[in-house]
């Protein structure tokens, strides 16, 4: 009879993590805000226009008006820790490599200045993965953002000669534990002592969401009333689902709550309603409190701290209303942090154990 011995080695796979959100000014300097904003601008998948006009519309009016503005808001921003979005992003990625363990190696990023995307893989390279995951923090995807991320990776994985496992998460607008984690930041407010909950979601051009479509526009699909295996990557229609299931959870009735899209910029068709003019058509119809969520964000910045808590505030009430109160982002929350982590865990290499046979003895 013949015995064969195979021998089973156990081989921990090696995963590397690239966290990247959108970006900051490196301090609330007007150069250092026009350098943020010269390159965020000028991203193609974000002003999608042809090159020169882009270059002329961006570099020649844009950023030189509005980069004197948006320092002064920054300063409104800013701690003595510095920028929210940046020290926030530190303290979760941090957490999540004690979390995770030395098999993971966690590296954050930032689209637009640094930590630049360049420095954060090339981090991930030295520790020789046999996979890299990366999680932009869009929970719902859009060209402009996630994209252009997918985009800047690609282009510098390119180059490499020896190219890991990629495993990209490009939305998570719908994932159980954000769910959840929004789901906790709103409970620390009694919502039923506002007269309405608003979820505000960070704006986009009309044109960008149509782009989804092969031929037909966002406006053909009901995005606000559902999804389906056309609309599920329409940026608008995500919106309006992390909405419901965020409300759904907090029992808020579906007449108590509304979508709304901030920061618009320039004079283009925007996805509608804004949240400027919703907010005024309240304070108008006599609400006077506003619970608001910001679900595009997963860490406070500008358009949370600045953009919602200071000046829709003050537009609120210059039209009668007499509170907005923003709920919290998630910033480096507990619930967060281990969301993360199973999602992460969800798309790592696990333990496999791979056949080796590293002696064979055949006997008669």
């Amino acid at each position: 009879m013949d015995n064969r011995k195979t021998h089973i080695t156990e081989k921990m796979k090696k995963t590397g993590v690239l966290l990247v959100n959108l970006g900051t000014p490196d301090s609330t300097k007007v150069s250092d805000v026009r350098k943020y904003l010269f390159q965020f601008l000028n991203d193609p998948r974000v002003i999608d226009l042809p090159w020169l006009t882009r270059k002329l519309l961006v570099n020649l009016i844009i950023v030189p008006f509005r980069a004197p503005k948006s320092a002064e808001a920054y300063r409104e921003l800013w701690t003595e820790k510095g920028s929210p979005l940046l020290y926030h992003s530190v303290s979760l990625t941090k957490k999540l490599n004690n979390e995770l363990g030395e098999n993971f190696h966690i590296e954050l990023a930032m689209r637009y200045q640094n930590p630049s995307i360049e420095k954060g893989l090339e981090q991930l390279r030295k520790f020789r993965p046999d996979q890299i995951i990366v999680l932009p923090l869009f929970p719902q995807y859009a060209s402009a953002s996630t994209g252009s991320v997918m985009e800047k990776v690609f282009s510098i994985i390119k180059d490499w000669w020896a190219i890991p496992e990629i495993n990209i998460i490009s939305q998570f607008y719908d994932h159980p534990g954000y769910i959840d984690a929004f789901v906790e930041k709103g409970n620390m407010h009694n919502h039923s002592a506002y007269d309405h909950v608003l979820f505000s979601f960070h704006g986009l051009p009309e044109r960008h969401v149509d782009k989804v479509y092969d031929d037909t526009l966002c406006k053909d699909h009901n995005c606000e009333n559902g999804l389906d295996e056309e609309n599920h990557f329409c940026y608008k229609a995500t919106c309006y689902e992390t909405a419901r299931k965020i409300a759904g959870k907090m029992s808020i009735p579906t007449e108590k709550y509304s979508v709304s899209f901030q920061s618009r910029l320039g004079k283009d068709p925007w996805i509608e309603p804004y949240t400027e003019e919703t907010l005024i058509n309240f304070a108008k119809s006599g609400k006077k409190k506003i619970l608001v969520f910001s679900p595009a964000f997963v860490a406070d910045c500008l358009e949370t701290s600045v953009e919602i808590s200071i000046e829709y505030d003050e537009i609120f009430k210059a039209h009668g209303g007499e509170k907005i109160q923003l709920v919290e982002s998630l910033n480096d929350s507990d619930l967060w942090v281990q969301t993360l982590k199973n999602m992460i865990l969800s798309r790592s290499l696990a333990v496999q154990k791979e056949p080796s046979v590293l002696q064979e003895n055949f006997t008669s």
